[in-house]
């Protein structure tokens, strides 16, 4: 199913539409402020597995990054922070960045058999925060990837629909998506690594 919500002012039923498909276990591509991600609830076992087949990878190495709808969640997942760290995330975010922090217990059994990180994400995305918020937790997700390697990332909603309509339960039309994804920031270390550059620039925060 493919289904159009505009940013700008997310109609509510239609929100409440995707929390309905992600409640039951379904698998959404919705929009960011980078590019289209491919999302389920984090407290489902069994959507998880489905994520993890379409990408093709163990979920014990996968790389996903939980989406959230604001500061609040992030402490459910990762262990205390110090204040200079979480200064930095709080001017980041919601944007562009991808951050890695030490996972507590609470990161979902099947992820966290080998893993001992979780990547949070609060994208600057009206359509995907909403989502969230309604939902009352985390979305996992991961980048929607093109195998055109000049591509490397589908923008078109239209097209990523035709493309994944048979694995995924609902695609979200929410305009054309970007092509340059998060960057990615280890803050492991109580640091700043940049993993990955991508859209953001953390300079400007620190």
């Amino acid at each position: 199913m493919l289904i159009r919500i505009y940013e700008e002012n997310p109609n509510e039923k239609a929100i409440q539409q995707v929390v309905d498909v992600l409640k039951k276990g379904g698998l959404i591509i919705y929009p960011t402020d980078t590019v289209y991600g491919l999302g389920c609830d984090i407290t489902n076992q069994k959507a998880i597995e489905k994520v993890c087949r379409i990408r093709g990878i163990k979920p014990e190495k996968a790389n996903f990054s939980f989406v959230c709808y604001d500061l609040s969640h992030i402490a459910d997942y990762i262990k205390p922070i110090d204040t200079t760290v979480f200064r930095v995330i709080k001017k980041a975010l919601p944007g562009p960045f991808t951050f890695i922090f030490n996972a507590n217990n609470n990161v979902p059994k099947l992820l966290s058999s080998n893993k001992k990180t979780a990547g949070i994400r609060v994208p600057d995305n009206n359509i995907a925060r909403c989502i969230v918020k309604m939902l009352g937790n985390p979305i996992l997700s991961t980048s929607i990837h093109d195998e055109d390697d000049i591509l490397e990332y589908s923008t078109d909603p239209e097209l990523i629909h035709e493309k994944f309509e048979t694995l995924v339960d609902m695609v979200i039309d929410g305009g054309y998506g970007e092509n340059v994804p998060s960057t990615v920031v280890d803050c492991t270390e109580g640091d700043f690594e940049i993993i990955r550059q991508g859209k953001g620039m953390l300079e400007e925060f620190i």
